[in-house]
């Protein structure tokens, strides 16, 4: 009798390098310090396509619609997004209200390193929206300006194709797509190597230490995002009129990937392949909503930014208005758009939150011991938003495939034979 191949899936190998990262990081600490360089290589090679994966899939999910079709589903997923980041920042401050991680926190566990940003005025960050030349902006991965010029590019192809019926550039777009996410779906092979390396390297760096002093923080944070989890999945799957244990489960690969890589531009590939194969989503609405998510729908970020803007507040002992309390829901709103996709961003981003409120920015070096860990939430609730919006939008137009959802049939396309994994 022939034997069976049994291969272990790419997930989880994942979950396996996880494991064996924190346990090894455990025992050798500062032993394991110089593999983090194998890590980085890997979100490198990873991140090193995603302004153009970016631009490619939106300037083709725009490009192949009609100009009325990008009005009427642009202002719905503007609307969806807006109100989930909204409410995970009003999540954030809840929980931060109720467990005040801030108390008891101690200026030892404050570090050298500190993150620092520019002051900048309301003004100044809707201008940041507009690039002045797309080239700096694709250099310096400034994803919402490398967005809206991918809007507008697309835009003036759709109208361009309506007018010439000329289609040989948005053709040629499809095909390059295709090849970058063909580069990524290679390189994700070395998925399991990167985050093992990754992973050790911080949890020998950081320490018990660290997370010691900071565990109430990240608890407050974990129960807050599994809070708003279940909330937004009981919301898509009444909305959708969708089973939410099915729902869990068609999402649970990109879930991981998300939590392990903390980095939604490290996850794009999987959210878009996932979203048509297993949740039945048309490719013209998952290449058009996931990107825009990146950075338009950070309910992760939000969370985090309100979570611990409250944290801060209450080291210094800051009293907090009504009024206060609104203005962090929508610092932490407005501070999401555009931001970093990569691990990192939420310090960056915190560096723009914090003296609009008047707080010392020199704090944040409190949580960058543990930002790791805290993108882990992050990210998770970055890239599972992202596609339940874009489930929700699909519901919306009819091309969301139940058959697909249920597992009744397999999605298939010969344009699009590559896949990120045997998963």
């Amino acid at each position: 009798m022939k034997k069976r191949n049994r291969k272990i899936s790419l997930i989880n190998q994942i979950m396996i390098a996880t494991v064996l990262g924190v346990l090894c990081g455990f025992l050798f600490q500062g032993a394991v310090s110089d593999l983090k360089i194998v890590g980085e290589l890997f979100l490198r090679l990873i991140q090193m396509s995603v302004v153009v994966l970016i631009m490619g899939a939106v300037i083709e999910a725009v490009g192949g619609l009609e100009a009325k079709e990008l009005g009427k589903i642009g202002l719905k997923v503007f609307l969806w997004f807006m109100g989930s980041t909204i409410l995970a920042a009003i999540i954030g401050i809840l929980f931060g209200l109720l467990f005040k991680p801030g108390v008891g926190l101690t200026t030892a566990a404050l570090q050298e390193e500190v993150v620092g940003m520019a002051d900048a005025s309301l003004q100044e960050i809707i201008l940041g929206f507009i690039p002045l030349n797309i080239i700096e902006a694709m250099a310096e991965a400034n994803m919402i300006q490398v967005i809206i010029f991918s809007l507008l590019f697309g835009l003036a192809l759709s109208l361009i194709k309506e007018e010439k019926t000329n289609q040989l550039i948005l053709e040629w777009i499809i095909a390059f797509n295709n090849v970058i996410l063909k580069m990524v779906t290679l390189i994700m092979k070395a998925a399991p190597i990167g985050i093992f390396c990754l992973i050790a390297s911080v949890v020998g760096e950081a320490g018990i230490q660290v997370l010691g002093t900071l565990v109430r923080f990240l608890v407050t944070l974990g129960i807050a995002s599994l809070i708003f989890l279940v909330i937004w999945l009981l919301i898509t799957a009444w909305y959708c009129k969708v089973g939410v244990f099915r729902l869990v489960k068609n999402m649970w690969r990109m879930s991981v990937i998300s939590f392990t890589t903390t980095s939604s531009a490290v996850s794009l590939p999987v959210q878009i392949e996932d979203s048509r194969e297993k949740l039945g989503i048309s490719d013209r609405i998952s290449k058009l909503v996931v990107p825009l998510g990146m950075s338009l729908n950070s309910n992760g970020l939000a969370m985090f930014l309100s979570l611990s803007v409250i944290t801060f507040t209450q080291f210094y002992n800051v009293e907090l208005s009504v009024g206060k309390l609104i203005q962090i829901v929508l610092l932490s709103t407005l501070a999401c758009l555009g931001t970093i996709v990569v691990p990192g961003g939420g310090l960056v981003a915190l560096a723009t939150v914090m003296p609009m409120l008047g707080l010392p920015t020199e704090s944040i070096a409190l949580l960058a011991g543990i930002d790791w860990f805290s993108g882990m939430f992050r990210t998770l609730l970055n890239v599972d938003a992202d596609v339940t919006v874009a489930m929700i939008i699909a519901c919306d137009e009819n091309e969301l495939d139940y058959a697909i959802f249920n597992g009744e049939k397999r999605f298939s396309d010969d344009a699009k034979e590559f896949k990120i994994g045997d998963i």
